[in-house]
């Protein structure tokens, strides 16, 4: 029985905190995948919808700013998925799309065809990239650069981990954050004494900050799903990770 893991990729790291999707990152993911698909299986939920639009196109508008944010995603969202399918595609890996809204996990018969269909494309191979159906749906946009979606997913997917990829190396203590070196949280299982090391600062491209995260282990950790919170710019996270090469912080059930 293969590993199941639901890797959430925020903005920050698929652009590398630059104002253009990085495709060595994407193939970084990739190759990463592909090393260690022998043993496990991957769910991917991706933002980067709007970031892939910046990177085309200049919208002229009179609306309200949410507006032009979900035209962006709708721009973007198939510039988004080529580039996932070229980069897979040279590696020997197939993607599929898939976009959800936050209202389909509140409907049972939504729920059961999202694990039916993921479930398909999974065991016939194919790398499933999630994101939030940004133009007809604000919350990703509004509340949390696809934290809560990941959890989500992860609870309805029966995961057995959710690796959340970020631009910091884990959770830092408050206290370290006044010093030159940030120290990592390096495993810890209580929710409420990790909200209290959080601030509530904003990533430069996601809409989320540590707060997100700390939401969305707690939805993982009510399924009895471990979190991981991962440095994603660095090249061969999840390995590392894995292998206990890097700091990370480790939410446990």
């Amino acid at each position: 029985m293969k590993r199941r893991i639901l890797l959430k990729i925020g903005s920050n790291t698929l652009t590398k905190q630059t104002d253009q999707i990085s495709r060595g990152k994407i193939e970084d993911i990739g190759r990463q995948i592909s090393m260690l698909k022998t043993d496990h299986e991957f769910i991917i939920v991706s933002s980067g919808a709007i970031a892939a639009a910046k990177q085309f196109v200049k919208l002229e508008h009179n609306g309200e700013e949410i507006n032009v944010k979900q035209a962006l995603a709708a721009i973007g969202q198939p510039h988004l998925m080529r580039m996932f399918q070229e980069s897979f595609r040279e590696l020997g890996l197939f993607a599929a799309q898939c976009l959800l809204s936050y209202s389909d996990f509140e409907n049972p018969k939504s729920k059961a065809n999202i694990k039916n269909t993921i479930d398909v494309l999974v065991s016939n191979n194919f790398i499933p990239i999630i994101n939030e159906n940004d133009t007809v749906a604000a919350d990703e946009i509004q509340f949390g650069d696809n934290d809560k979606l990941a959890a989500l997913t992860a609870s309805l997917l029966q995961a057995d981990l959710l690796i959340i990829a970020t631009n910091t190396d884990g959770i830092y203590t408050k206290a370290s954050l006044k010093d030159i070196h940030p120290t990592t949280i390096r495993s810890i299982s209580d929710i409420n004494s990790l909200a209290k090391e959080v601030g509530d600062e904003k990533s430069s491209h996601g809409t989320g900050g540590m707060q997100s995260k700390i939401d969305a282990a707690t939805i993982a950790q009510q399924a009895k799903i471990e979190t991981w919170v991962v440095n994603g710019l660095k090249d061969n996270f999840i390995f590392d990770a894995m292998n206990g090469n890097i700091e990370h912080t480790k939410i446990t059930v």
